[in-house]
């Protein structure tokens, strides 16, 4: 059974720091490009990110960018999303996903975490 954990998220003051951290199990992690995305209260989901196979991050919203640091511990089975100089308007639930496409199938595998709940206060 395939499981993504999150853990990490909580209120922290604008200007404070959180380090979201996702746990996979039931997979092969290392073969899997890691995600994650939030949701806001009444907003459509956004890929904030995501990191490569080999560690390589890759940063979607450009709000985000130079705050957050997407990295992945392969021995550990876990992707992480360091979060610095949070504002309000990053208060959300974060999910991590797994995402692996067999190109010889054309079947892509994606599954998802529960999601944590990031609140930033002013």
């Amino acid at each position: 059974q395939v499981q993504l954990v999150e853990s990490g998220g909580g209120l922290v003051q604008a200007g404070g720091s959180l380090r979201l951290s996702c746990t996979v199990s039931g997979l092969t992690f290392s073969d899997f490009w890691m995600y994650w995305v939030r949701q806001s209260p009444g907003k459509e989901r956004e890929s904030v990110g995501m990191v490569s196979l080999s560690g390589r991050p890759s940063y979607f919203l450009d709000s985000v960018k130079g705050r957050f640091t997407i990295s992945r511990d392969n021995a550990r089975n876990t992707v992480y999303l360091q979060m610095d100089r949070l504002k309000p308007e990053d208060t959300a639930i974060y999910y991590c996903a797994a995402d692996r496409i067999d190109f010889g199938a054309n079947i892509s595998y994606v599954f998802w975490g529960q999601g944590t709940q990031v609140t930033v206060s002013s």
